[in-house]
């Protein structure tokens, strides 16, 4: 039987006991069918992972006694993706790929050509939703560290919001001249261990846009010839980021590391 992973809100750093609430309890008791002395593996959402086992089912809240950590494996890159919002429900598919891929942060944006406008009443509950997904997405996928949803921000305050070191990418279908293989065979990033990638929205970004983004350090590229949908794209470039320098090429690269 596969052992249960569940996310506690608090820290769990210098704890050797943690209580999870009612949604946690339910969910072991009810949904698991869990007893007490049954193991579980509970994580915190910063980097820090711990064996457990049920103490003691209360009325409300579970208590659990912690074991040994389990240790994290340590981040080759760091990706920030800044997601122009689409449609719909686009936007939750998009946290959740992007979190079970690795982004360590997703920062909505409004575009000039997005067509969704979410009032300032309800922008703060759709990003509660949206770190919601992103928390059962960091549960499902294995990760110790949980994906950071930001709240939506201007055009303005997107450019902002990447640091001076970051590579800072933005992804543009007429962008003819670099794509993202230039740019990751590129010596002089090599090093570089943070990256900064915009994605715009169904209608993708204006000229305009691209022009004051360059005008702040990012780099226009594109993913080829191929033009993907606003809900696969950032998939595909955080793919091609964790397998080129990150999670996805680490394995491959320590067996190599082996046989020479």
């Amino acid at each position: 039987m596969t052992i249960p992973r569940i996310y506690s809100p608090n820290a769990l750093e210098d704890k050797n006991t943690c209580e999870l609430g009612e949604d946690n309890l339910k969910y072991l008791k009810k949904v698991m069918r869990l007893k007490e002395g049954d193991r579980i593996n509970i994580f915190d959402g910063f980097g820090r992972e711990f064996e457990a086992v049920i103490k003691t089912f209360f009325a409300k809240t579970v208590l659990l006694e912690l074991g040994k950590i389990i240790p994290a494996p340590e981040k080759e890159i760091r990706i920030t993706l800044a997601q122009a919002l689409p449609k719909a429900k686009k936007m939750d598919i998009i946290i959740k790929s992007s979190a079970e891929l690795g982004a360590d942060a997703i920062i909505p944006f409004i575009a000039a050509r997005s067509v969704s406008q979410i009032a300032d009443e309800k922008s703060s509950s759709k990003v509660a939703r949206w770190q919601k997904i992103a928390q059962e997405a960091a549960r499902s996928s294995h990760s110790n560290c949980i994906t950071a949803v930001s709240k939506i921000l201007s055009f303005k305050d997107m450019i902002a919001a990447a640091a001076e070191d970051d590579v800072k990418l933005i992804f543009w279908e007429e962008e003819f001249q670099k794509t993202i293989k230039d740019i990751l065979t590129d010596q002089a990033l090599s090093a570089h261990k943070d990256f900064f990638i915009a994605v715009g929205p169904e209608g993708g970004f204006s000229k305009d846009e691209v022009e004051k983004t360059k005008e702040a350090g990012f780099i226009s590229v594109s993913l080829g010839r191929q033009i993907l949908k606003v809900e696969t794209a950032a998939a595909a470039i955080i793919s091609i980021l964790q397998y080129e320098r990150g999670i996805f090429g680490k394995k491959s690269q320590e067996a190599k590391n082996d046989l020479l």
